[in-house]
């Protein structure tokens, strides 16, 4: 795994029960805010997945396509691609109407000082796109930073568990679930609201940023002591695949690895991959962010990739100098402030 194509390769291949999957979905599939982290590689997935199934489906990819080069290679793909900024209304509402519509637009970082834009990106804008897509299914991203920290010994928040975000980002979060929620009660709207906790991609991600910090040199930040990670290409497969897990009132799922993951064993476990001695700073809290994602793995079993093979994989990747995305986690924060 040192190549962009090796990545690409593994992300985007899909499982046999997505493609079973895609033979049962009825209707084509919208993609809104494609542009992001895991947008190009979920849209990827969706139209090998749709090859491989021997069916008649469109995948659209809706951005605003900023960052250059982004919709011919989208297009590429196959994905029918529309140049979009979802706050002009006007524009919102000419987009075609689609059965099955997963809701990847919103904002985290830069929240401080920019509250008022993060709020209209994840808490209005949200109840605009409810009520445009109204007849649709809809999976809606989301994040666990709408929990509590919890302790470290509790195997992390479950979906039952009441929302307490710290911080103004995590509580817009809130705010993008209570409208698509309102909207599914108001319109009988199928609705998942898909509570993911740091996909990884060996691009960026929490793994990525420790193994950074080993090569470096610097030490490992131990405050936020344990987190949770998956693969984005399992992650991606379950986000498609929540399709049909949509329900009124809204269903809620946490998305993440079922391990609870040491910062320090995660260091160690690296740097004994890449030849360096971690050193550490701080002190591990006993509270974290943290979920239980008992219910995703009943749902769809559990991760292809394991956590072992992710370190393999992240090492790997490092030593021969792969490309990076500078879009850090900041996992370590624990004053919400992105």
């Amino acid at each position: 795994m040192r190549t962009l194509e090796d990545l690409d390769g593994v992300m985007s291949t899909p499982s046999p029960a997505l493609i079973q999957f895609m033979q049962e979905l009825e209707g084509d599939i919208m993609l809104l805010g494609v542009g992001g982290k895991m947008g190009p590689s979920l849209a990827r997935l969706a139209m090998n997945a749709i090859r491989a199934a021997g069916v008649d489906k469109k995948v659209y990819g809706v951005s605003r396509f900023s960052e250059s080069g982004l919709q011919e290679e989208l297009q590429s793909f196959g994905v029918e691609t529309i140049a979009c900024d979802l706050l002009n209304d006007e524009a919102l509402q000419a987009l075609p109407d689609v059965p099955n519509v997963i809701y990847m637009a919103g904002t985290k970082f830069g929240t401080t000082g920019k509250e008022h834009f993060t709020w209209v990106m994840n808490a209005y804008l949200p109840g605009r796109v409810a009520e445009k897509f109204s007849k649709s299914r809809i999976v809606v991203f989301s994040t666990g930073n709408v929990y509590p920290f919890t302790p470290v010994t509790y195997g992390g928040a479950h979906e039952a568990i009441s929302p307490a975000p710290i911080g103004e980002y995590g509580q817009s979060c809130l705010g993008r679930e209570r409208m698509f929620e309102h909207y599914s009660h108001k319109n009988g709207t199928p609705v998942l609201i898909y509570r993911l906790n740091y996909a990884i991609d060996l691009r960026y991600g929490v793994l990525l940023e420790i193994a950074k910090s080993l090569k470096e040199g610097r030490a490992i930040d131990l405050s936020m002591g344990h987190f949770n990670c998956i693969w984005q290409g399992d992650a991606n497969e379950i986000a498609i695949r929540s399709l049909l897990a949509t329900q009124s009132p809204a269903n809620f799922l946490n998305v993440t690895g079922p391990e609870t993951v040491s910062v320090k064993y995660a260091a160690e476990q690296l740097g004994q991959r890449l030849g360096i001695e971690p050193i550490f700073k701080g002190q591990e809290s006993e509270t974290a962010l943290l979920s239980n994602a008992a219910k995703s793995m009943q749902l769809f079993g559990y991760p292809r990739v394991s956590l072992l093979q992710m370190f393999d994989w992240v090492a790997e990747w490092i030593e021969h100098g792969g490309s990076m995305i500078n879009k850090p986690t900041h996992f370590q924060e624990r004053e919400g402030k992105f």
